[in-house]
């Protein structure tokens, strides 16, 4: 009987691995000449299901040792942080913890601006709220407009610590253990080891290390993951194991819109963006913090995952050329032909 499993096992292995082999010769032979021709210096991880049908490791994790890149290389992963705090609210809205249409004053009872009052979580997760700082008024009445805010997510984060007794760090620390993911980390939970120098382009065109790459308030911008954790994050996320399947379409409504940097016009979810109806065709989230530029995006139609860590940041003048390699991939993957 065990034999038979194994024979079993065994063949469904290599039936899967021949029918990705022309797809892999496809990616290798549109995504290879790219990389090269960019400097691109990172890792690119394709997955099928959570098959690998296109991986590639380049460049280095320290440029100044010459320490050649790893896929197992931990990055700062910017704001596909916000995704992540986004379902740990969402986790405590699941178990009546809170309402996404409480005041955030319910919770945060040290403010002293009225806005906390009218302010509610569901603004902080959709950059609806107004607010620019905890001491001054809001820019605009909340649900009225959208502005991008890192502060929004922070003070998600400070509800979460309210609501568990614990530091946000304790609380994501044991929700990343407790689904396996034993490479992505709170930046100041320093366990991790492999974590790559981030740089970013200087005016003289030369490359510096970014001293401030864990500045941002860590559920914002700043966790920590590598690669295949990623890949692991968007298989839970879209099978309904991380929240309900209602929770996760709740997380995939465009409640907001913005002119973005790169995409020119994207729709805003729960820490999710996805161009305008495309949110069951590509559905994710870039990354920036200084030095790392990343990509965590998954395909619902084709059950495909793009997932690329970049750790040099060129013209940043321009965010258009330092994501080109990540959105010519994305668009590679989305066009491609396939099924489930």
């Amino acid at each position: 009987m065990k034999y038979n499993l194994f024979l079993l096992l065994l063949l469904t292995f290599s039936c899967n691995s021949l029918k990705n082999k022309p797809l892999e010769k496809s990616l290798k032979s549109a995504i290879n000449p790219i990389l090269n021709n960019n400097n691109f210096n990172g890792v690119v991880l394709i997955a099928q299901d959570t098959n690998i049908i296109y991986s590639k490791a380049m460049g280095f994790s320290d440029l100044e040792a010459k320490t050649p890149l790893l896929l197992s290389d931990q990055f700062v992963i910017g704001s596909i942080s916000k995704q992540i705090t986004a379902v740990l609210v969402l986790r405590a809205f699941e178990k009546g913890k809170i309402d996404l249409n409480d005041k955030i004053y319910k919770f945060l009872t040290t403010l002293e601006q009225p806005w906390a009052k009218t302010v509610t979580i569901h603004h902080l997760l959709t950059h609806t709220h107004g607010i620019v700082d905890l001491e001054k008024p809001l820019a605009f009445e909340p649900g009225t407009s959208f502005q991008y805010s890192q502060l929004g997510y922070e003070l998600l984060a400070r509800i979460l610590e309210a609501l568990n007794n614990k530091s946000f760090e304790a609380i994501a620390t044991d929700f990343f253990e407790a689904q396996g993911l034993i490479n992505t980390y709170h930046p100041n939970h320093k366990i991790y080891k492999n974590l790559v120098k981030g740089y970013e382009e200087q005016e003289n065109g030369t490359l510096a290390f970014s001293e401030n790459s864990l500045e941002n308030y860590a559920a914002a911008g700043s966790f920590i993951a590598n690669a295949k954790d990623l890949i692991k994050w968007n298989k839970l996320l879209h099978t309904g194991k991380l929240v309900q399947q209602e929770t996760l379409d709740l997380m995939k409504i465009p409640y907001a819109t913005r002119n973005h940097p790169i995409f020119d016009q994207v729709k805003y979810g729960y820490g999710l963006l996805f161009k305008d109806k495309e949110q069951g065709i590509e559905i994710g989230a870039l990354g920036y913090a200084p030095g790392f530029a990343s990509a965590c995006y998954y395909y619902p139609l084709t059950d495909r995952q793009v997932i690329v860590l970049e750790n040099t940041a060129w013209h940043l003048d321009d965010f258009k050329k330092t994501f080109q390699v990540h959105t010519y991939i994305m668009k590679l993957v989305k066009d491609m032909k396939g099924s489930k």
